[in-house]
């Protein structure tokens, strides 16, 4: 096998640990190995950075395993070391006698004869903005099931407000939670909080806060609502924080936003999760593969397989279905045309991921390219075969019951 480095090293990982094993393939054939193992607070990798200059080793190899490998990353980045973060399915060794010194040695090796494939690890700053992105879906989700908890509960007191109210956490729902927690209103007093168009619905309100509510229930809701309150000051303090990381982004950010189906919050999270560099991808086609919005590859003997999408980047996936989804109730546009096409013949599923590795593609070229995003219009597929589209449509008209003449409009006019 050849080798393209004369000089790897290869890391072994742990919580407590970092086990290094350098790899010099000198001309002659001849094989030098050095090992040594670092403890893992930030004195010792400073160390371990010393050592592996010390060796005029340049090239660095470790699996992405965990959060571990972050802290390592941190302090041999910005020095003369070329790092190389892999996928750890992708350096398996085979099964056998598995230590700590063998898997540094594997990774050395595979690192020496080019054989490892680099994960992408965005620049500091963009790390930085996709911690904050991912912190904030999280905290949705809490406040989410924050407030499931607490429907659930005043249903248990037989509260029936979400079946009246379309919003209980909104501006009326708030004050009558507060009110049922007080317990000093009665039922129209409680019912009068109404504002807005809630206020069509006071009978329905006074039916529905009617309810066998116990100090017990009371002393869960006030809790409930004090956690609310505490997720959305912090939602509020991140969101400010995360406006600030973007600001050096904005011209990326006003790019996005022209896309159908990505609001504000998608496309913080498209940057945070892609980056602005897309030359870090070799094409669109990789990009959507690493995103995990393509079909996997899935053929033996000539036959292929069912293969399902990868399960890649879950973040961005999830967003980038999310803005297709918004992208197909938008009318007059290319996405949402494409997408009931391919609806009828693949189903609801596939034309959603479909449309998505569309969006993601319109990404990649406007990132590359610095131009806005041109739609195609709902026409596009349609004046592509004209002569087809105009054969299908007389043909079930014809079978309907029609005579059908068709006259060109220039003529008829």
């Amino acid at each position: 096998m050849q080798t393209l480095l004369e000089c790897g090293c290869g890391l072994d990982v742990h919580q407590a640990t970092v086990v290094a094993y350098v790899l010099v393939i000198c001309r002659t054939g001849t094989v030098q190995k050095q090992l040594r193992t670092f403890g893992t607070t930030t004195r010792e990798l400073l160390q371990l950075r010393a050592w592996l200059i010390s060796q005029g080793c340049a090239h660095v190899a470790m699996e992405s395993t965990g959060v571990y490998w972050k802290p390592v990353y941190a302090v041999l980045e910005g020095v003369e070391l070329e790092i190389i973060v892999a996928n750890a399915q992708q350096i398996k060794k085979v099964p056998g006698h598995k230590t700590d010194v063998k898997d540094a040695e594997w990774i050395a090796d595979l690192l020496c004869h080019g054989l490892l494939r680099p994960s992408f690890v965005p620049p500091y700053p963009i790390r930085e903005l996709r911690d904050l992105t991912r912190y904030r879906r999280k905290l949705v989700e809490s406040r989410t099931a924050e407030r499931n908890r607490l429907l659930k509960l005043l249903e248990s007191a037989n509260i029936k407000l979400s079946s009246v109210a379309t919003d209980v956490f909104g501006r009326s729902g708030r004050l009558m939670l507060d009110a049922l927690i007080e317990a000093k209103a009665s039922l129209p007093e409680m019912a009068e909080l109404a504002k807005g168009r809630m206020r069509s619905k006071i009978p329905q309100l006074e039916l529905a806060l009617e309810g066998k509510l116990q100090e017990h229930h009371r002393f869960l809701l006030r809790l409930q609502r004090s956690r609310l309150d505490a997720v959305e000051q912090d939602l509020a303090i991140l969101e400010q924080h995360i406006r600030e990381k973007l600001e050096p982004y904005a011209a990326q950010f006003a790019l996005l936003k022209q896309i159908p189906g990505i609001d504000l919050t998608l496309a913080e999270v498209m940057i945070a999760e892609l980056g602005v560099d897309m030359s870090v991808f070799q094409s669109a086609s990789q990009l959507a593969s690493w995103a995990g919005v393509c079909p996997g590859n899935n053929e033996s003997a000539g036959k292929r397989k069912t293969s399902r999408v990868p399960k890649d980047n879950v973040y961005l996936k999830t967003a980038l279905v999310e803005a297709a989804h918004a992208a197909t109730r938008a009318k007059g546009t290319y996405l949402r045309d494409k997408f009931y096409r391919l609806k009828a013949r693949r189903g609801y599923k596939r034309a959603l991921v479909a449309i998505a590795h569309k969006i993601l593609v319109s990404i990649y070229h406007m990132l590359s390219q610095s131009t806005a995003y041109n739609d195609l219009g709902d026409l596009y597929l349609d004046k592509l075969n004209n002569h087809q589209v105009t054969r299908n449509l007389v043909h079930r008209l014809e079978r309907l019951g029609y005579a059908v003449t068709l006259t060109p409009k220039q003529s008829a006019a």
